[in-house]
């Protein structure tokens, strides 16, 4: 009797484990099926999994019409694409090199469902076919992923970038900062430079843009830090005394270039074969370079003279200052006389119109009326850190400049 009713509590709980591990199990099951979906591979926001999916690249000098239609397209839907907004897909903006992407029904039917154009690595535009080709702009997720890194010029700032590991574009981040208290046309072999950085990432893959979070300069024995401190709600970058780097002027109205003539009063023109004065430094670059002005101020004219400057582009930036850019090869769209442009505004391209013998920027500047030398130009600081914020400001750019210093 004794026996029995043990065998019959064994058989209990053994029965109750086993139930046990089945409800466990089924559990388990729909869960693992839950998963499933969750981890289901999406593209452009679509389970990939789902559709067969085609891709094709826009090549040169071709148009919508030819890129969408190789994947059936009627002219008629080639219309539809175009007449979302704008600023959500703008077919005057297609680049070589972009992809579409068309996503249809994996049955033997393959009815095209979603037309994907990706313009880069993270913007996109999603056509959704069966509505009409209604579009919707949409962007990959990314993040920003902090960094550091030393260097030493050895022959130019970019390529110094390059011998570090890090992006080159990261020199022209640069030169917007310390524009105004460096001068990069003239950066000697031996200089230094320490950055804390930010780059924007979809997986593993740069796109290419950076932010500058602190800096330094060493040049011969001095060296100018960049520290960033907000300010009357705006940022800007101080040196470790609070005077802000960002100047009345730039110190070049383009991203740094060879230097390719002085200030003088007495050059041998290179076309008209005779000496004369040049009251005015010219900047190699390459055709389309952006121009900028150096600061803010009033666009007093814009023309083109045939026999000298060709398209050129005058500024007055107060009583004192005018400023004049030469040999451009067009206009930055809607500029025109009386408009006020702030610095760093691009207001037109590096050509070679006039006389030219290849494509650079004239740059002069009048005082009071007279040419000086661009180069000797003074740049005003502005508003440096007030004293209810210096104590604030202190102890961020000590913490920085230390980071800084430790960088190797």
């Amino acid at each position: 009797m004794k026996l029995n009713r043990l065998n019959s509590v064994i058989w209990g709980v053994a029965f109750t484990l086993f139930a046990g591990v089945m409800v466990t199990s089924c559990k388990d099951d729909e869960t693992a099926s839950i998963e499933t979906q969750k981890e289901k591979v999406l593209k452009f926001g679509l389970p990939i999994e789902d559709f067969s999916v085609k891709c094709d690249t826009l090549r040169t000098n071709e148009t919508l019409t030819e890129l969408i239609g190789r994947f059936g397209f009627s002219i008629n839907d080639v219309y539809n694409v175009t007449q979302c907004p704008d600023s959500v897909f703008n077919e005057r903006k297609l680049r070589p090199g972009q992809v579409c992407h068309l996503f249809s029904d994996t049955d033997s039917v393959a009815m095209p469902r979603f037309l994907v154009y990706e313009e880069n690595l993270k913007d996109f535009v999603v056509f959704d076919i069966n509505n009409g080709f209604s579009a919707s702009r949409k962007s990959n997720p990314s993040e920003w992923r902090e960094d550091e890194v030393f260097g030493v010029v050895n022959s130019s700032l970019w390529v110094a970038m390059q011998e570090s590991g890090t992006s080159p574009l990261l020199a022209v981040e640069m030169s917007n900062i310390f524009g105004w208290s460096v001068d990069f046309f003239g950066i000697q072999q031996g200089d230094e430079y320490r950055l804390i950085y930010t780059g924007e990432y979809i997986g593993d893959t740069p796109l290419n843009n950076y932010r500058i979070l602190a800096a330094s300069f060493k040049t011969a024995d001095t060296t100018v830090y960049a520290i960033p401190f907000v300010q009357d709600n705006e940022e800007l970058f101080y040196n470790v005394d609070g005077n802000s780097l960002e100047g009345a002027f730039l110190k070049a109205p383009l991203d740094y270039y060879r230097i390719s003539s002085r200030f003088t009063n007495s050059r041998f023109h290179p076309v008209l074969k005779r000496y004369r004065s040049h009251h005015g430094v010219d900047y190699a670059a390459p055709k389309g370079t952006p121009v900028y002005a150096i600061g803010s101020g009033k666009v007093i004219a814009k023309a083109f003279q045939a026999g000298g400057g060709g398209n050129y582009v005058k500024i007055r930036h107060n009583s004192v200052y005018v400023t004049t850019y030469m040999h451009l090869s067009r206009f930055a769209k809607g500029l025109k006389v009386g408009d006020y442009v702030k610095q760093k505004q691009v207001i037109g391209y590096v050509g070679s119109t006039g006389i030219s013998t290849g494509p650079h920027l004239d740059f002069r500047v009048h005082e009071n009326g007279k040419p000086i030398n661009p180069l000797t130009i003074k740049s005003q600081p502005k508003k440096p850190i007030s004293k209810a914020n210096k104590e604030a400001f202190n102890v961020v750019a000590d913490s920085l400049v230390t980071r800084l210093k430790n960088i190797n």
